[in-house]
């Protein structure tokens, strides 16, 4: 039976604690990317473990599986997707000057996909008939980190981003050995270089530290045999392939265990360890829910997780419906990631997503481009996006996406290439209704202000903070450009930094 523990018992509303519309929006913030008044009002109508159900609800498929048309278009890209098998047929029998051109518009060509793809995921996530599922195939992409300038083929970020959503909430033992076999991860931590001759470390090592066990729960000698089970573990463009010849049958000794082990008997040794269960469940709780987990909060997580055979559904269910997750310490105290930011905005608003290049420089600016962390330990996340740069962005995204003018945002070009700020500016002011929903109340500024607040902050405001809203509306609550500038200011506010 479970180990017991308060803060993982069911919440229960009552009349002192009900589940009501800051609830509802915490949960959609935290299992989606945020909620409109009308998503706000249905979950609060249905109740939290409904609204759970109905978050859950969705495929064990990657989003080509759901809608063979939901793909990135890519068709346009001069040189791809020739990229991906055919580039030594493009090379034969070419001079050296042919090669490198040759190369260079295969490079330009990926750079321009991996754009393609990014755009694609991002109105995925403002979009998509599954949020949950977007929001965690995100956590998965810092997780099983793989990025974009390591990985020189767009596809096969592609094709691991649709790995991440299939198994987002099924089995995670299934799951840890399909990345392992994914090219995507087998590029980026050298593991196509690893051989009987001269083992590679690098997966061996970071598949225990940073993917299932954590730093203390192994040693050097385990990095050192688990890299002999990996040997001859490679692919074929996007095909997962063995090469026996290159492989170490040896006897190795690992987490305790000898044996004649390959790759597969290495990762079930590592999920037979209770270290697996506790350290993913508890990095899923401090993603979805506060990062401040004591030991015994960690072990009944992870007793969870391994009682459910790694079944990942019932530990969200746990989590979700849990007295924690509902607790003042969690809501209202997550600073938002920069894809939560700009994805959540444009839920709310009901944006068209801007055009990617100035939302790409945007996410640059604040640390975080889908397809991009920094290295293979993800983005570090919490207190670390907020410094004084990066608040400057914050806020002039948050006007932008609003309607107002800011300097622009630069690109940067982070797929590569030199530095080209983007000159052009744009206005998403046009496709915001800044007219206020109860037509009753347009002439309370009160009124107005109460209004912008419940959409987009979602929780209490001190009324320090609603004297200085009101005043900005002046004496005509109900002109567009008054509400306008109100709601800038209240995208500009700290509490709109946090969910």
């Amino acid at each position: 039976m479970t180990t017991f523990h308060p803060l993982l018992a069911p919440y229960q509303p009552t009349s002192d604690d009900p589940f009501d519309a800051t609830k509802a929006a915490h949960l959609l913030n935290r299992a989606g990317f945020g909620g409109t008044p009308d998503e706000v009002a249905h979950v609060a109508e249905i109740g939290a473990e409904a609204a759970l159900d109905e978050l859950l609800d969705f495929p064990d498929a990657p989003a080509e599986e759901q809608d063979e048309h939901d793909v990135p278009d890519l068709s346009g890209i001069d040189g791809f997707p020739t990229t991906f098998r055919k580039i030594a047929v493009l090379l034969a029998g070419k001079t050296r000057d042919e090669k490198l051109a040759v190369r260079q518009q295969l490079m330009a060509g990926n750079r321009q996909a991996l754009i393609a793809t990014g755009a694609w995921w991002m109105k995925r996530m403002a979009y998509g008939p599954h949020p949950f599922q977007e929001k965690l195939a995100l956590f998965w992409h810092g997780h099983f980190t793989t990025s974009a300038r390591d990985e020189q083929l767009s596809l096969l970020m592609w094709r691991q981003n649709e790995l991440l959503r299939q198994n987002a909430a099924g089995n995670f033992g299934t799951f840890l050995h399909q990345i392992s076999r994914d090219p995507a991860m087998l590029d980026y931590l050298n593991n196509t270089q690893n051989r009987k001759a001269h083992p590679n470390e690098n997966y061996a090592r970071e598949v225990m530290e940073l993917f299932t066990l954590g730093i203390g729960n192994y040693t050097e000698t385990d990095v050192k045999q688990g890299a002999r089970a990996f040997t001859g573990w490679s692919h074929d463009g996007d095909v997962f392939v063995f090469r026996p010849f290159q492989h170490d049958y040896g006897i190795k000794t690992f987490l305790g265990y000898t044996g004649n082990f390959d790759g597969d008997d290495v990762l079930n040794i590592i999920l037979s360890k209770p270290d697996c269960s506790r350290f993913i469940a508890t990095e899923i709780f401090k993603y979805f829910v506060y990062e401040d987990v004591d030991d015994k909060l960690s072990a009944a997580l992870g007793q969870t997780l391994a009682e459910n055979q790694y079944e990942l559904r019932p530990l969200f269910r746990t989590i979700f419906n849990s007295k924690a997750f509902y607790s003042k310490t969690a809501i209202g105290a997550q600073i938002k990631n920069p894809v939560q930011l700009i994805v959540g905005t444009v839920r709310q608003l009901n944006l068209m997503m801007p055009p990617i290049r100035p939302v790409m420089g945007a996410l640059n600016q604040m640390g975080q481009v889908p397809f991009l962390p920094p290295n293979v330990r993800g983005w570090p996340g919490g207190r670390t996006w907020i410094n004084t740069s990066t608040m400057f962005v914050r806020y002039n995204t948050g006007v932008w996406l609003t309607g107002g003018e800011v300097p622009a945002l630069g690109m940067g070009k982070p797929f590569g290439g030199g530095k080209r700020g983007m000159a052009e500016r744009y206005r998403r002011g046009d496709q915001v209704n800044f007219a206020p929903a109860n037509t009753a109340v347009a002439d309370s500024a009160e009124a107005v202000v109460a209004e912008w607040l419940n959409r987009l902050i979602q929780r209490p405001v001190d009324d320090s903070q609603k004297k200085v809203l009101v005043a900005a509306l002046g004496d005509d609550p109900h002109s567009e450009w008054s509400v306008r500038k109100m709601v800038q200011l209240i995208v500009s506010m700290p509490e709109y930094q946090l969910c």
